[in-house]
């Protein structure tokens, strides 16, 4: 469930709420009892958690594939590179 942060324009108290998505915006402080909160932007965290593939997992391996292991002939070079194969 995502966490939002509230500041009330009328006193300035800042709040975090954890809410979902669907549910509506808080309006009334807590602190003032105004109608003067307004939805704050905020960077959203996240946490990698249990085993998963990560980039460093596979980083140095020395195993081809078939299809590397078949191709041993190099593409002729494109004059100027103004050939219609790219």
């Amino acid at each position: 469930m995502p966490t939002y942060e509230y500041v009330c324009k009328e006193c300035g108290h800042q709040l975090s709420a954890e809410q979902k998505m669907s549910d509506p915006r808080l309006v009334d402080c807590p602190a003032c009892g105004k109608p003067g909160l307004e939805r704050q932007l905020s960077a959203g965290g996240f946490a990698l958690k249990g085993s998963g593939w990560y980039e460093t997992d596979f980083k140095g391996s020395s195993k081809t594939t078939k299809s590397e292991e078949g191709s041993t002939s190099a593409a002729p070079p494109c004059a100027g590179g103004a050939c219609a194969c790219h």
